[in-house]
């Protein structure tokens, strides 16, 4: 590979989380959401939103790409996330399942795996999709597992309407 497709490659898969950050802040929109965008990310905000009765959530995105490895479609990895925090919650996205997931911080918190070793020890990492051959064509491919479809969102009505524990 060139120095110039590296860097191509690095420029694509470095500017594709904040690409699907405004894909996403772009759907809210579209859902008559009020966002806001923090101009600093240094307390994993990459939105806010201000409900209809005043109060505010905050927002940390998370996708993976289409270019992903197979059977990583869901897999969100080396996310730090110290404590349950108030009206925080957590989009999940996967490109090539064209799925979102969402949940609140105490959500993540119960469901998520603490990293114990490596690199990333203390971080968490949530894995929301399988892998299983279609009998039809014979063909390997991802899918949401059933204990994370409670999650699965067309919509951000979760956010917008309800208040998190």
């Amino acid at each position: 590979m060139s120095e110039k497709s590296k860097e191509r490659s690095f420029r694509n898969s470095a500017s594709f989380g904040k690409r699907m950050e405004y894909w996403i802040v772009g759907r809210m929109l579209k859902e008559n959401l009020d966002v806001y965008l923090p101009l600093v990310d240094d307390d994993a905000i990459d939105a806010i939103i201000k409900r209809p009765d005043g109060t505010f959530a905050s927002v940390q995105i998370k996708a993976r790409s289409k270019d992903v490895g197979f059977g990583a479609a869901a897999l969100f990895a080396g996310i730090p996330h110290v404590q349950v925090r108030e009206d925080y919650w957590f989009v999940f996205y996967s490109e090539r399942i064209d799925a979102t997931w969402i949940m609140t911080s105490k959500e993540f918190f119960e469901n998520a795996t603490r990293l114990k070793h490596g690199a990333n020890a203390g971080k968490f990492t949530i894995w929301f999709n399988g892998r299983r051959q279609d009998p039809q064509t014979g063909e390997s491919k991802e899918y949401c597992l059933p204990r994370w479809q409670k999650y699965l969102a067309m919509n951000f009505d979760r956010i917008a309407r309800v208040k998190s524990d």
